[in-house]
């Protein structure tokens, strides 16, 4: 089994940053990609940014330029770095990663129990 553990969150003016990290543990084997995604009230879950193995990452078009992306393959890590924070980027914020290999045959999806990041004066 593998578990996702984020960290991070919190309460920030707007205008401010925040850095959520997403520790991948258990037998894994390798991991295809991994995602932050995000669900604010009364609004559906919605894909912010994230990493696939060999390609660049990816962002969702109201974080560009200022929510920057990053994974550590080796350590089975990814962190989001947000600038410029925004009431509209309040929401609960999930780590998922795809693709994971976990020596149980086939591979699986895997998601975190979320962080709550709040912006607001």
């Amino acid at each position: 089994q593998v578990q996702l553990v984020e960290s991070g969150g919190g309460l920030v003016q707007p205008g401010g940053s925040l850095r959520l990290s997403c520790a991948a543990s258990g037998r894994i084997r390798s991991m295809t990609y991994m995602v932050w995604y995000r669900q604010g009230s009364g609004t559906e879950r919605e894909s912010v940014a994230g990493v696939m193995v060999g390609t660049s990452p990816f962002y969702t078009e109201s974080v560009k330029g200022r929510f920057t992306v990053s994974r550590d393959i080796a350590k089975n890590t990814v962190s989001l770095q947000m600038n410029s924070l925004k009431p509209e980027d309040t929401a609960v914020y999930y780590c998922y990663a795809g693709g994971v290999n976990d020596y149980s045959g086939g591979t699986r999806n895997y998601w975190g129990q979320g962080t709550q990041v709040t912006v607001s004066s």
